[in-house]
């Protein structure tokens, strides 16, 4: 599924925010309609083939390779890249277990 059709289900989810670093995969008008309907600013870099470049500072989406490093320490767990858990109710407690012993340790 595409990042853009995903966002609408995961937009509806979202606590209060002042500001949402995403990537260009959610750079769409439509997104960022949502995005600004919640009373949050969308910090997207703006896709190649975006003739109007929306606002966008680099300086803090800096803080989001935080989340990517993230992901990628969770992804050291074979379990949890390649997804064994054929429930979903199984593999989120397979990625707390991994997210507690990463942190932990």
């Amino acid at each position: 599924m595409a990042d853009c059709l995903a966002a609408d289900t995961l937009l509806d989810q979202m606590s209060k925010a002042t500001i949402l670093h995403g990537d260009k995969g959610y750079d769409s008008d439509a997104v960022r309609r949502k995005i600004e309907a919640k009373g949050t600013a969308p910090n997207i870099p703006p896709k190649s083939n975006r003739v109007w470049k929306n606002c966008f500072s680099p300086y803090l989406y800096r803080d989001r390779n935080a989340i990517e490093r993230m992901f990628g320490r969770l992804k050291d767990f074979r379990r949890i890249a390649t997804r064994y858990d054929r429930l979903a109710q199984n593999f989120l407690a397979a990625v707390c277990l991994a997210a507690t012993i990463c942190y932990w340790l």
